[in-house]
């Protein structure tokens, strides 16, 4: 699923410059595979791995991908302007947004993942999933104008500021655990951990929020 994701996220960035009709093919037919088998259609959460034949191999409920899918496909078909497609991605995006709700902590705070096998929480808050909370659930209130949308986004940010943000250093800490005590086994900066997450998702909010009006 993720690699999917991250391709259809490449070929949408890239229509915005070379709005090629094949290039647009190519992204309605990936919005077609999370419909098909990425999205599961009743929970709504993502189904994460297949077989090459598409023989779903259950393993864990992430929630940080299933908020940011929920954002980040509305936003690839708004870019390549097919109307019915933005239709259907903005009501799977409140419905999955809800869905991955179920991964928030009372603070505010994500949980990393719950295994599917015996329903074990992995009670870690890692940096990412914390930034996608963010747009996915301003996104959903965006569609939907119910207002536990808005206060989801607003407390995970709090959340954030509060925990992921190292204020003396800069940039954000890997993540906390369920204590909220810095995992300090984890890299700062290193082959998982890099700005894309959190620096996206502050520009996503920068143009929201500057489109807003009162």
């Amino acid at each position: 699923m993720n690699t999917h994701l991250h391709i259809i996220e490449a070929y949408a960035n890239l229509y915005k410059v070379w709005p090629d009709k094949v290039l647009k093919s190519k992204i309605i037919h990936l919005l077609q595979l999370f419909v098909d088998y990425f999205i599961d259609s009743t929970s709504f959460h993502l189904n994460l791995f297949f077989t090459e034949n598409w023989e779903l191999r259950p393993d864990v409920i992430s929630y940080g991908h299933d908020i940011e899918t929920a954002w980040l496909l509305l936003d690839c078909a708004i870019i390549i302007g097919d109307i019915e497609w933005v239709g259907a991605m903005e009501e799977l995006a409140v419905k999955i947004a809800n869905a991955a709700a179920e991964g928030l902590d009372s603070d505010g705070g994500f949980w990393y993942e719950k295994r599917m096998a015996d329903q074990f929480l992995i009670r870690e808050k890692h940096w990412w999933p914390q930034a996608e909370a963010i747009v996915g659930f301003f996104n959903a209130w965006q569609i939907s104008q119910q207002k536990h949308f808005l206060k989801k986004a607003l407390h995970s940010w709090q959340f954030i500021q509060n925990h992921i943000i190292d204020k003396k250093y800069g940039e954000w800490v890997w993540g906390v655990d369920a204590n909220d005590r810095i995992m300090q086994l984890e890299n700062k900066i290193g082959f998982w951990k890099c700005p894309y997450h959190n620096a996206r998702a502050c520009l996503e909010m920068y143009q929201r929020l500057s489109m807003l009006t009162f």
